[in-house]
This record gives C-alpha cells, structure tokens and sequence, in this order.
C-alpha cells in the first residue's frame, strides 16, 4: 500500500483564479452580474475593439498615415495617446480639441472604413489648427475648417450619403460638404442661428473647398 499521502481536494469555492474565471463568466453570459457591472463590461469591450481598429488605422490606413506624417512634418506631432476611445452621445462620431486630443466615439462605428473618415476628418482639422491657428470662436475660421475636413476626409462619398438616406446626382459631393458643414458651424456655442451658419459656409466657400492641403486632391 502506497503510504504518500495526497493533498486534499482544493475546493473551487476558495480558488481565487475560479472566482476570476467566475466573475468573468458572470460578465460575458449577464448572469450573476449587476447591470452596473453589465454596462461597464460593456463599454470596456467596445473600447478594446475602438483601440484594436485605431491601432491598425494608425499604421495602415493611407489616409490616416498621410495626415500623421504631414502633422509631424508641421511641428505637431500626434502620438497614439492623443487619440482617445470614449463613449460618446448618439449625435457624433468623433470630435477635436484645440488642446490637441482627438476623440472616437467607441461602438458609433458600423465598421473600420467609418472610423477610418471620421479619424481622417479630425485629423485635418487638428492640421488646420496647427498650421492656419484656427480661431475656433470665429465662425469662418470653422466654416473652412468643415468645408476641407468634410471635402477630404472621405465622409462625402457616394456610398456613404447613400447610407444616410441622401441620393443626389448632380454635385453630390459638393451638397454634402456644405450641408455638414452648416450642420457642425451651427452646433458652435458662438453661432447664433442657421442663417449665421450657412453665412459663414457660404463666405469661404470658394477658397476653402478649393484648398486640398495637404492632399494634392479631394482624397
């Protein structure tokens, strides 16, 4: 008869690696978890797939890539932390801070190509601050800023008013930049009204759908 002794059998109960694996399950099938606890688990995988898609984004997208290099090439450099995943409300995508911080609006993005527009966007306007010195308060300083992040950014294509429900023929592209451009004007704090909104717009239009920079042509 062997007379080692053996361990008594470890209840899972007091197994903190079980309580984890536990807690996750809880988390992944909604069962034991509170709806706190549901919503954070949530929101937490929303961001870890907003960052996988910005980390690729970064790296690979043309259009992203292009505006980075042309920022560093400006004097204002953008490290990945400065482009930050968030959750955001209903009415936006993403948003720019004169600070120099971008944000994504994780879990708004039906795929990585709608991230992709919405980063390009915010990336020249981040450019248009950091080489025109953007007034953001001035109504026309913004108006050209949209026109151009609107223009360039890919946010006016075909397909993608298509998806909004706008169906134009004639000067498609040129009516999207100019209605989303009136539409973000108007949000400003300094913006009275829609009539000083399409003002502005109308004021710089011809200038600013015609400036490209950096791209040699609407992208």
């Amino acid at each position: 008869m062997d007379s080692t002794s053996s361990s008594p059998p470890v209840d899972p109960a007091d197994s903190r690696a079980f309580q984890r694996w536990l807690k996750k399950a809880a988390l992944l099938t909604g069962l034991g978890a509170t709806p706190e606890e549901r919503q954070r688990n949530h929101e937490e995988q929303k961001r870890l797939a907003c960052e996988k898609w910005k980390t690729e984004l970064m790296n690979y997208s043309p259009s992203v890539v292009f505006m980075l290099k042309h920022l560093k090439l400006s004097g204002c450099p953008v490290p990945s932390s400065n482009i930050v995943c968030a959750p955001c409300d209903l009415t936006r995508s993403g948003g720019f801070h004169p600070a120099g911080a971008i944000v994504l609006c994780q879990g708004h993005f039906g795929d990585k190509k709608h991230m992709e527009d919405t980063l390009t966007h915010e990336l020249i306007h981040m450019y248009d601050h950091c080489k025109f010195k953007v007034d953001w308060h001035n109504l026309r300083h913004h108006a050209c800023s949209e026109i151009r992040a609107n223009s360039l950014s890919g946010d006016c294509r075909y397909m993608r008013e298509l998806g909004r429900g706008y169906v134009s023929f004639t000067k498609q592209h040129q009516a999207c930049v100019r209605r989303r451009a009136i539409l973000s004007v108007r949000a400003n704090p300094k913006c009275p009204d829609e009539a000083a909104a399409e003002r502005a717009v109308n004021e710089v239009w011809e200038s600013c759908f015609n400036d490209t920079r950096p791209f040699d042509e609407i992208y």
